[in-house]
């Protein structure tokens, strides 16, 4: 790899690099899988709802509130198996509260 002494874009500097890449993937997929079941989130907690990583087929999902999710730990069952539709496995579907920044 050859070094810059002036900045790249993100997309080139990911093409160039095995590392960003996969990232790129992932952060891709991630996306993909939330915009997949956004149908399925009731509209008042979509806006509460980001994609997080995925690694060895657990998708997380981050959430904004305790109450968040726990509604979506309710809907877990039926994200799996629509995400398992549209091809987009998931092994499990984790979701974690982020922490507020205070």
């Amino acid at each position: 790899m050859q070094r810059r002494h002036q900045a790249i874009p993100l997309h080139q500097a990911a093409q160039e690099s095995p590392t960003f890449a996969r990232l790129a993937d992932l952060v891709r997929a991630s996306s993909t899988r939330l915009k997949a079941i956004s149908n399925l989130l009731p509209a008042p907690l979509r806006a509460s709802v980001q994609a997080g990583p995925i690694e060895d087929g657990c998708w997380c999902l981050l959430v904004s509130s305790n109450a968040v999710a726990a509604k979506l730990r309710q809907l877990v069952p039926a994200l799996q198996a629509h995400l398992a539709q549209k091809d987009l496995h998931v092994t499990s579907i984790r979701i974690k509260v982020q922490n507020r920044a205070g």
